[in-house]
């Protein structure tokens, strides 16, 4: 496999992951832990020797691929256009921040403050888990930068749910993962055009890369 596909599969992977987040936490108020504390670390990995790294490995991104495996491989009936359409506003937010260098630059240093302020947390967590504090202060810095830009991503879901403080912290911080690997697969060269030029040899190369995880 070539390494630009390597790269540009485990971003988009990345992607779609956070986009999934986001869905079954507007919905139902969960998340699979493994995947949201992968995502969520990413945002934190500031330099990284591959991208398969930022997550964390490439199982980090296993749910991720998975979609992108069934997902780009379908011929309709499989099709999920909520998360398509979560997909591309993450596209298109990153687009409109990569002509911004000031908010990218406030976006850099908000992270590298919540890393250092989430330090006393830091004992605190167990497992794959998020500790709430984490995702309200990323979920701000969000609501500060982000999603000041426009086309802004509407997200749908169980009012319940939204209305939750601790989801709707959640939730943004999903989608602010996501941006960051839209960032990335954009940086490695992934194009809008690619998803629909090339979407069964990115298929192909997601089911090539679920095979190197862990994952069941």
């Amino acid at each position: 496999m070539a390494e630009s596909l390597y790269d540009r599969t485990l971003a988009l992977a990345g992607l779609f992951q956070a986009a999934r987040l986001v869905q079954t936490l507007a919905r139902e108020g969960r998340a699979d832990e493994r995947a949201f504390a992968a995502s969520v670390n990413s945002l934190f990995t500031f330099e990284a020797g591959s991208v398969a790294d930022v997550y964390g490995g490439i199982d980090g991104v296993a749910m991720g691929l998975k979609l992108i495996e069934e997902k780009l491989n379908s011929r309709g009936e499989s099709l999920d256009f909520e998360l398509a359409r979560y997909a591309v506003s993450l596209i298109q937010i990153e687009t409109q921040l990569r002509r911004l260098p000031s908010m990218q630059e406030a976006v850099r240093d908000g992270l590298k403050t919540i890393q250092d302020q989430m330090k006393f947390f830091a004992e605190a967590e167990s497992g794959n888990a998020v500790h709430p504090k984490l995702s309200e202060k990323i979920g701000e810095l969000y609501q500060q930068t982000l999603s000041t830009l426009t086309p802004r991503i509407m997200v749908n879901g169980e009012n319940d749910q939204l209305s939750n403080p601790l989801v709707a912290a959640r939730v943004r911080t999903a989608l602010f993962a996501g941006i960051r690997s839209a960032f990335l697969w954009q940086q490695k060269g992934g194009r809008r055009w690619h998803l629909l030029i090339f979407r069964r040899r990115i298929a192909q190369a997601a089911a090539e890369l679920i095979h190197q995880t862990a994952a069941p």
